[in-house]
């Protein structure tokens, strides 16, 4: 099964396992890391599920779509080249031991 690695804003982490095909905003909140708010459930419509793709990861990861591109405008914490939504990314096998870095706030 894959892994995801959640890092806090202080530095700590957490590797949770993700079955492939979840996204890593619903693992997120099924484990219960802090700092996913994902109010809207995972329907791409909030913003809170704003992630940082590490920088060792960014480019195993799938391009940014047309409305994610359009959400990830609004977030709480600056956007950067790394910014995704956690509802957005898919986890594959590839994409076994995933790093992402949860921003500051979501609101």
């Amino acid at each position: 099964m894959p892994q995801v690695n959640f890092v806090q804003p202080d530095g700590s982490a957490r590797t949770v396992d993700v079955p492939t095909g979840i996204n890593v905003m619903k693992a997120a909140v099924a484990r219960g890391i802090p700092g996913i708010v994902a109010e809207c459930g995972g329907s791409m419509m909030c913003a809170t599920c704003h992630v940082y793709v590490a920088d060792d990861d960014v480019e195993a990861v799938p391009a940014v779509g047309e409305e994610e591109d359009a959400l990830l405008e609004a977030t709480a914490s600056p956007r950067s080249d790394a910014s995704r939504l956690g509802c957005q990314l898919i986890v594959t096998d590839e994409l076994d031991g995933l790093t992402v870095l949860v921003p500051e706030s979501q609101l």
